[in-house]
C-alpha cells in the first residue's frame, strides 16, 4: 500500500521532473543539434536555421506539451473531486468531443486550407457551444448525476456528428486528414497556436485551482458541504467552465488526447492522502510530466512514421483503466 509523502517534497520532485522533461523536449527532434548549440540559439535570438528550429518548432511544442498535460491532469482531478467518481475524466462533459467536431468541420469544409487558424478557432467555437448546451441541459441547480447525463448526451451527439462528417467526406484523403487530426499530436504547432490556446487554459486553471477546499468539503457529501458554507452550485459552475475553457483550448490545438485526465489523479491520490486541495496542483504537475514524456517518446520510438501522441497515451491508459476496473471489482467483492 502506497503511503502519503510530504506534500512539499512531492511538489518539489514533480516540479523538478517537469523542468527536466521540458529541457529534454527542447533538445529532442529529427534535427541533430548539440545541446550547447541548441541553448545558444534559443537564448541568443539569432536568425539562423538552428534558432528558427528552436524558437518556432521545439519551444512552442514543449510549452504546449506542458500546458496541455497540466490542463488534462488538473481538470481530471477537479471533475473526479466534484462528481466523487473515480472514473470521471475531462471527456465526460463532451467538451473535447465538441471541440474535435469543430476542427473536423474546418477540415471538411476546407477552411483550414484557406485560413490555417480556422481549425483551432472552430474547435474553440465547438467547445463554447458545447458548454452552453451542457449548462442548459444541466440547469443551474442540477446535481452531479444531471451533469453526467448532460455530458454523455453532448458527447454522444458530437461523436455522431463527427462520424457523419467522416462518412460524407468528399474523398479518402480528406478522411485520412480528419482521422489523423483526431488521433492527437503536438507536431507542427507554432507560437500562433500557443497564443490562441494559452489564455483559455490559464483562465481554466484560475477557475479550477481555487476549488480545492470546497472539494475537500464535498468528500463528506453535498449536504455536509452546504452546512460548512460551500456553495455547491458555484463549485459546479466553476468546475464546468474551468474544464470547458482549458480542455476545449487544449483539444483545439492538439486534437483528442485521452486517458491523461483519468490516469494522473489516480496515481497522485495515494501520494497526497486523497485530499483534493492537494491533489489538484499535484495532478497538474504530474499531467505536464506525463504528456511531455509521451511527446518525447513519440519522437524517439518512430521518428519517421509520425506516431500520434493520442495513440501512445491510449496504449498506456487503456491497460491502466482495465487494471482500475479489476481493482474496483475486487474491492466490491
Amino acid at each position: 500500500m502506497i503511503r502519503p509523502v510530504p506534500f512539499g517534497a512531492l511538489m518539489g520532485a514533480l516540479a523538478a521532473l517537469v523542468m527536466l522533461l521540458f529541457a529534454i523536449s527542447l533538445l529532442t527532434g529529427p534535427a541533430e543539434i548539440g545541446t550547447i548549440d541548441s541553448l545558444t540559439a534559443l537564448l541568443s535570438g539569432e536568425e539562423s536555421a538552428t534558432g528558427i528550429v528552436m524558437r518556432e518548432i521545439r519551444l512552442p511544442r514543449a510549452i504546449l506539451g506542458l500546458m496541455i498535460g497540466a490542463t488534462l491532469g488538473l481538470s481530471g482531478a477537479a471533475l473526479q473531486g466534484y462528481l466523487r467518481n473515480p472514473l470521471a475524466e475531462p471527456g465526460l462533459l463532451g467538451v473535447s468531443g465538441a471541440a474535435a467536431l469543430g476542427a473536423v468541420l474546418a477540415l471538411y469544409t476546407g477552411l483550414s486550407v484557406l485560413f490555417p487558424l480556422a481549425l483551432p478557432l472552430m474547435a474553440l467555437l465547438g467547445a463554447i457551444l458545447a458548454t452552453l448546451i451542457l449548462q442548459s441541459l444541466a440547469g443551474l441547480r442540477g446535481g452531479a448525476l444531471t451533469l453526467i447525463l448532460a455530458g454523455v448526451a453532448v458527447s454522444s451527439l458530437a461523436g455522431a456528428l463527427t462520424s457523419l462528417v467522416l462518412n460524407l467526406s468528399p474523398n479518402p484523403f480528406a478522411a485520412v486528414e480528419i482521422v489523423f487530426w483526431l488521433l492527437g499530436s503536438l507536431a507542427d504547432r507554432s507560437m500562433e497556436h500557443l497564443a490562441l490556446a494559452a489564455p483559455f487554459m490559464l483562465a481554466g486553471w484560475a477557475m479550477l485551482l481555487p476549488l480545492g477546499r470546497a472539494l475537500d468539503a464535498l468528500t463528506l457529501g453535498e449536504d455536509a458541504a452546504r452546512t460548512m458554507g460551500v456553495q455547491v452550485a458555484r463549485v459546479r459552475l466553476l468546475a464546468v467552465l474551468g474544464t470547458a475553457a482549458s480542455v476545449g483550448a487544449a483539444t483545439a490545438v492538439a486534437g483528442a488526447i485521452g486517458f491523461v485526465g483519468l490516469i494522473v489523479p489516480h496515481v497522485m491520490r495515494p501520494l497526497v492522502g486523497a485530499q483534493p486541495s492537494r491533489l489538484l496542483p499535484a495532478s497538474a504537475l504530474a499531467g505536464a510530466a506525463l504528456l511531455l514524456a509521451a511527446d518525447i517518446a513519440v519522437r524517439l520510438i518512430a521518428p519517421d512514421r509520425d506516431l500520434k501522441l493520442g495513440v501512445l497515451t491510449a496504449l498506456v491508459g487503456a491497460p491502466f483503466f482495465l487494471w482500475l476496473v479489476f481493482r474496483t471489482r475486487r474491492t466490491l467483492l
